[in-house]
This record gives structure tokens, C-alpha cells and sequence, in this order.
């Protein structure tokens, strides 16, 4: 088979690569590589192409977790920066579509199938209605889809939302954030709530408690903590995490009016199993006073990240007329 499409979901930490040989066939030879192992995206394309052992594609589609403004692309929790024009030309793309990571997920939604889905409360979802998305990774991505009249696979958002202020809603939560402003200043959702916030929450904790815990430099390392270890600190640092998390999902939730319902990508909620289940997301998804009861039938979805469907909304990109994603 001759490849048409060269497909990629590129995070800060990993690029997860695929080709097409048309439009609707199937992902072949996905491939999750380091992005820390190449020098630009360039290398990593390269790399990928040699390994796999097929020409280059005559189209590409990136998904890329920074925003996509214009022509040069420079990625928020990574190093790497290039140009669309000289990926285009270096590699002879006849047409190469970058749009958010987090887009290109939401354009995968309607495609996911429920065993690709774990539910996490509330009701039944109202088909047409928008439908949230959000995700802790090493950053912390938001999207969504809309559905006009007659769109039944809906008009995905691109937008930054892992940056909006973080609100506290007790002391406890207040004094933690009160650490972080001292190093960050602004404390956006994204600071708590992804890989580098979770070792930042339990650090802040460490301080608070001024005893104990240990110095650790990775959200594995906390997780590991808390759940085999049922490390106090480390466990209410998790807490606190998925504390931050419901309480943005309902804000998003409630911005969209997303009665369609909430789904939960990146890789990090995964890792938590059933524990996330009964963690306090879902309470403080709910937690919005007169809103409540509007919340509790939103119904939240985690999305299982082996399905790599983030490649399937790259390529939907292509579909779109116009690639105006």
C-alpha cells in the first residue's frame, strides 16, 4: 500500500505518529516516540518514515498541543518550533493541515465507540447539544464541539481554556494556590492540573505541612505514592488534583451548556483506574450552587487513550472543506 496520509498527535512529552492509505482506511504502524529523542519535528517525521519503511505521504495532519495562530508554530511545554511552509516543502507535502491537539480530539468524538469510553456519572447525554472536552497531560487541553443544524459530526473549538484563572473553593485550596502564585504568579488551570501541577500540589502540601513527604520530580512518582503507598500527602495531592479538575470541567460545562456531555482525553486520568471514580471530580464537577442539579445530568466520559483517536480527528481535518479547522 502506498501511504496518502501522514498523521500525527504531537504532546509535550510524546509524538504519536500513523499513516493512511486513503481517507478511510485504517491506522498502520502507529508508533509512539519521545519527542525528547529529536532535535526538531522534522527529525522525528524522518525517523518515523525510515523506521515504518514507507514514502513519504502526499498529505499530513498534525494535531500539536500549542496554539495554531498562523504559519510558525513555537509549543508551549516543548522545545521544538518550525514552520509550517518549510515542513510543507522539506518533506513535498501537497497539503499538510496543523491544527490544537485538543481540536483534532474533539473532531475524533463521534467516531469514539463505548468501549472506548468509561463513564463517570450524571445522565443521559441530549443528542445535538455541545459537547465538552478537556484532559490533563503535560499540559492541560480544552476543546469542544458544537452541532449546527444539519451537522451531525459537529464544529470542534480551538481555544486555550487549560489557561484560565484557577479558582480555590476552601482554605485549603487557597493556601496551596498561594504557593503557586509566589512561583508562577498567574495561576492558570493548567499549573494544578497536569503532570508538573500534580508534583506542584504535593510539594505545596509538603511546605503547608512543614514534615514529611518526600522529593519527587514526576506526577508518576505521586500517583505511585498515593495509591500503592497510600501516602497521606501524596494522596491529597491527588485529591486536590481531581478537585481542580471537576471544577474547571463544570465551568467548561457550563460556558458550552454542554448537555451533550463531558469528555476526559490526555493521559494522565487514565493511569487513575476506578480510584478516579470515586475521587472528588465528580462532586466538584456538580459543585455549582444553583447549577447543581443542571450538572447532575451531565453525563462524563474518560476517554481511553489506546484508541489514539486524536490521529482519527487529524485526519478528519483533512476531510473538511476548506481544512478551515
Amino acid at each position: 500500500m502506498h501511504p496518502q496520509r501522514l498523521l500525527a498527535d504531537i504532546g509535550g512529552t510524546n509524538i504519536r505518529l500513523a499513516w493512511q492509505a486513503s481517507p478511510t482506511g485504517p491506522l498502520n504502524d502507529t508508533r509512539v516516540l519521545p519527542c525528547a529523542q529529536f532535535p526538531t519535528v522534522d527529525a522525528a517525521l524522518l525517523a518515523y518514515l525510515q523506521e515504518v519503511g514507507v514514502p513519504t505521504p502526499r498529505e499530513a495532519a498534525f494535531g500539536i498541543a500549542n496554539p495554531v495562530t498562523g504559519d510558525a508554530i513555537r509549543m508551549t511545554n516543548h522545545s521544538w518550533s518550525f514552520s509550517q511552509r518549510a515542513v510543507r516543502e522539506a518533506f513535498g507535502f501537497e497539503r499538510l493541515v496543523v491544527i490544537n491537539d485538543f481540536t483534532a480530539l474533539a473532531l475524533a468524538l463521534p467516531l469514539l465507540t463505548p468501549d472506548q469510553l468509561r463513564p463517570v456519572g450524571g445522565g443521559a447525554a441530549v443528542p445535538g447539544a455541545a459537547i465538552a472536552l478537556l484532559g490533563p497531560g503535560t499540559g492541560l487541553g480544552v476543546s469542544g464541539l458544537v452541532f449546527p443544524p444539519g451537522s451531525s459530526l459537529g464544529v470542534p473549538l480551538s481555544g486555550e481554556g487549560g489557561h484560565v484563572t484557577l479558582a480555590a473553593q476552601t482554605q485549603r485550596e487557597f493556601d496551596v494556590l498561594g504557593i503557586l502564585q509566589e512561583r508562577y504568579g498567574h495561576v492558570s488551570a493548567e499549573r494544578a492540573v497536569c503532570g508538573a501541577g500534580l508534583v506542584d500540589l504535593y510539594h505545596a502540601l509538603r511546605r503547608l505541612a512543614q514534615r514529611g513527604g518526600k522529593e519527587i520530580s514526576s506526577a508518576a512518582q505521586v500517583t505511585e505514592l498515593a495509591l500503592q503507598a497510600n501516602d497521606p500527602l501524596a494522596l491529597e495531592a491527588l485529591e486536590l488534583f481531581c478537585g481542580f479538575l471537576g471544577s474547571v470541567a463544570g465551568n467548561l460545562a457550563l460556558t458550552l451548556g454542554a448537555r451533550g456531555g463531558v469528555f476526559i482525553g490526555g493521559g494522565m486520568v487514565p493511569r487513575l483506574g476506578t480510584w478516579f471514580d470515586q475521587s472528588p471530580f465528580r462532586a466538584r464537577f456538580e459543585s455549582k450552587g444553583r447549577f447543581q442539579s443542571y450538572l447532575a445530568t451531565i453525563p462524563c466520559w474518560v476517554i481511553d487513550p489506546g484508541a489514539t483517536p486524536a490521529l482519527h480527528g487529524a485526519s478528519r481535518a483533512l476531510d473538511i472543506a476548506g481544512s478551515d479547522v
